[in-house]
């Protein structure tokens, strides 16, 4: 199969996976609250005048966060179930009326360059196919002075607690393609010519039961996933602090970062 072909068939089961299970992303208690969404729009520094892109907004939350501060959003998304779902929540439910929707893929936004003055993205990223390309156009379609605000998960630098957690994330659910490493993103996002000044860390502990359900996994999954988990190593245990009793696996630690960059002035 062609690297377009695997490309499309990626993309195919984000839409699949997602359009099922659109609302519930929308009322997540995880995605839609939390110090970590005030702190990303305190890094966007939004004003009155700044236009904003939300990339695979989801259930909308970052987007319905910064709109209030700026002239205007658009809420991106892959899938339009998805998208939907989100400017019902937007729109309909909490009436925000400078806040526009747009089918987009994250690899090749269908926007002018110097368009925005923030991009966000939030809890995404380790669902698209080529991140060095979304960076690439995080760079093109920021103006001069724009800032680009990130969260998402990362890993360890060590090898194996990284190839670990990123082979349960895909377990979990099929559509993840990998998390990074805080160098990786700092070495992808600077090669575009933007330059990271903030980095900080976000630590989240996962119900473990919740988190494999809001996936949808068959039971046979499931069970295989368990599995991979109880038998790790002592090692891996201690790095993401599972917490197992007599053979149940109750929550784990997630890191996550939040990132900003900015685009330097003319």
């Amino acid at each position: 199969m062609s690297e377009s072909a695997l490309t499309q068939d990626h993309k195919d089961r984000v839409r699949a996976q997602f359009g099922r299970t659109a609302q519930d992303y929308v009322t997540s208690i995880r995605h839609r609250t939390g110090r970590d969404l005030e702190r990303l729009v305190e890094l966007a520094e939004p004003t009155a005048t700044d236009d904003a892109l939300d990339v695979a907004t989801g259930g909308g939350h970052t987007a319905l966060a910064i709109a209030p501060h700026v002239r205007s959003m658009v809420a991106s998304d892959l899938t339009p179930e998805m998208l939907a779902a989100a400017e019902a929540f937007i729109s309909g439910e909490n009436g925000l009326t400078n806040v526009t929707f747009k089918l987009a893929e994250a690899e090749h936004l269908p926007f002018d360059d110097a368009s925005f003055d923030i991009v966000s993205c939030r809890i995404a990223p380790h669902h698209f196919d080529d991140v060095q390309a979304f960076c690439r156009e995080v760079a093109r379609v920021l103006r001069p002075g724009g800032r680009f605000v990130l969260m998402d998960s990362v890993v360890p630098d060590d090898e194996e607690l990284a190839a670990f957690i990123n082979e349960v994330e895909w377990r979990r659910d099929t559509t993840h393609v990998r998390s990074y490493s805080v160098s990786e993103w700092t070495n992808y996002i600077e090669a575009t010519g933007l330059v990271v000044d903030v980095v900080e860390p976000v630590h989240r502990r996962y119900e473990y039961a919740s988190w494999t359900a809001r996936s949808r996994m068959t039971d046979e999954d499931k069970q295989a996933l368990d599995e991979l988990i109880l038998t790790a190593a002592d090692k891996i245990h201690e790095a993401f602090a599972f917490t197992i009793d007599e053979g149940a696996i109750e929550s784990f630690d997630d890191s996550k970062i939040l990132l900003r960059a900015r685009k330097p002035a003319a």
